[in-house]
């Protein structure tokens, strides 16, 4: 089997961070496990570490998540990259192999695994832009996406059109059972929805960023 990395962006993930690489490292899956400390100020990193991290790499000021995700790349030569948000709960072996075995076996060069969000969400999330933060993925489409584009959260719009716009398979699975620590958890109501907002906005600005320049020939 080729050489795959799963690499955690992270930032002030404490609660979660031990199980999340508990099940990367525990799955058997994976050369190595990376971790990237986005200028977390918790014990993020230590707890990453504990859990077994084959590499816990600490920035000293947050980039934010793409940038964070960038970094784990420069860390590994694999061929194929799993990515895993730190803020998941009742991430599991399962989870892991459904998600990763497509790309593994070289039926898609991209794979997202779909949260769980009751029936009805889970059925209509198959209609929506895949941002799922748990995907596998060949290095070579994120090796070959202009740099400019993966920033914020243009990255994930970024990978899902590069792929659609040159037919390459690729997908999603629902993974039962799995669920993040949301915003409000972390920052409180009001502070999620601003960042919610944001968040959504940069999703929308992204996916017509990215068809626009492909439009041009620049994508």
């Amino acid at each position: 089997m080729k050489p795959v990395a799963a690499i955690v962006p992270a930032y002030n993930e404490e609660e979660t961070i031990g199980p999340v690489v508990k099940a990367l490292v525990g799955s058997g899956f994976f050369n190595e496990v990376i971790v990237i400390s986005d200028g977390s100020t918790d014990k993020t990193a230590a707890y990453a570490r504990e859990a077994g991290a084959t590499l816990v790499h600490e920035l000293p000021r947050r980039g934010g998540k793409a940038a964070a995700m960038q970094h784990g790349i420069t860390h590994t030569d694999a061929p194929i990259i799993f990515f895993a948000d730190a803020d998941l709960y009742g991430f599991n072996k399962d989870h892991i192999k459904k998600i990763l075995d497509p790309v593994v076996q070289g039926k898609k060069v991209m794979n997202v695994g779909i949260r769980d969000r009751g029936a009805f969400f889970m059925g209509l999330s198959k209609h929506l832009p895949l941002i799922g933060g748990e995907r596998a993925i060949i290095r070579k489409v994120i090796e070959d996406i202009p740099q400019k584009y993966l920033q914020g959260f243009m990255v994930e719009a970024a990978m899902n059109y590069y792929c659609r716009s040159r037919k390459l398979p690729y997908g999603s699975v629902p993974c039962n059972g799995l669920h993040i620590r949301h915003k409000y958890q972390k920052v409180g109501v009001g502070k999620a929805m601003g960042q919610y907002f944001r968040m959504s906005w940069q999703v929308l600005h992204a996916m017509i960023a990215v068809r626009w320049a492909h439009l041009l020939g620049k994508f």
